[in-house]
């Protein structure tokens, strides 16, 4: 089985947005378990309705990226979006990738050099690349994509800071915003965040990162988040029964 469309993955994610009143992906992380059990993960949450999946990591310590993506791709009949930490993580495997620039942090490399060198590749092999500006929110601890980008993320109790970033993208033509705690975060973004930011853009909203349960997905949904993303609960729980009502939560 594997993802068919007559048009993009982008405008799939919209119809879904528009139908729905929200969408629900789940990030699944090549690094934390092997091809076939990537595989399986998929396979449950497509059984149970997921609107897209996300893969990729911080960190790709093996070299099952690919093969994974691939396993994923078989179990699933929903789009396949790479969520990169690096360059490496591109194949011509996926549906579509989030072409990623962290505007919260000043790294350079991560504003745009990264994303030059894997331009041509991804035009080459024809993976459909959907803007994203990526905006790290502090969850209280430090995060892997903060230690591995060597950026500050927004103070999560300012949310016109992170109005100010969303505002740049808009302008700058990105397709959604993507705001992140982080993996692992102890908490996810503040609702009071995300309100403030869907107040002011009108480009869609992914938010991610510290969400454990289907009543923090509620809120993020009422405060406007457009996606909701889970990731690490359901890896660390194991529990993917329960992605049913993750799923009912954001499907207003």
């Amino acid at each position: 089985m594997s993802f068919r469309t007559t048009g993009s993955v982008y405008r799939y994610l919209l119809d879904v947005k528009d139908r729905r009143g929200a969408g629900f992906m789940v990030l699944l992380d090549p690094d934390r378990a092997t091809p076939e059990r990537i595989g399986e993960q998929a396979a449950r949450c497509g059984e149970a309705g997921v609107d897209a999946i996300l893969i990729g990591s911080s960190l790709i310590m093996g070299n099952g990226f690919e093969e994974s993506v691939r396993a994923t791709k078989r179990a699933v009949e929903i789009p396949v979006i790479i969520f990169p930490g690096e360059i490496s993580q591109v194949t011509p495997e996926a549906d579509a990738i989030l072409f990623l620039s962290l505007l919260s942090g000043r790294n350079p490399e991560y504003l745009i050099g990264k994303q030059i060198r894997s331009a041509p590749l991804i035009r080459r092999i024809g993976l459909e690349a959907i803007s994203t500006a990526y905006l790290l929110v502090d969850s209280g601890r430090t995060t892997s994509v903060e230690f591995m980008s060597n950026t500050k993320p927004l103070p999560a109790d300012k949310p016109d800071i992170a109005v100010a970033h969303a505002l740049a993208a808009e302008m700058f033509g990105m397709k959604f915003i993507y705001l992140e705690a982080g993996s692992g975060a102890t908490r996810p973004v503040p609702d009071e965040m995300v309100r403030a930011v869907s107040s002011e853009v009108s480009i869609p909203i992914i938010v991610g990162g510290g969400i454990r349960d289907p009543e923090t997905v509620a809120a993020r949904v009422k405060s406007g988040a457009s996606f909701v993303v889970v990731g690490n609960h359901l890896e660390e729980s194991g529990d993917y029964r329960s992605i049913r009502a993750f799923i009912e939560a954001a499907h207003r």
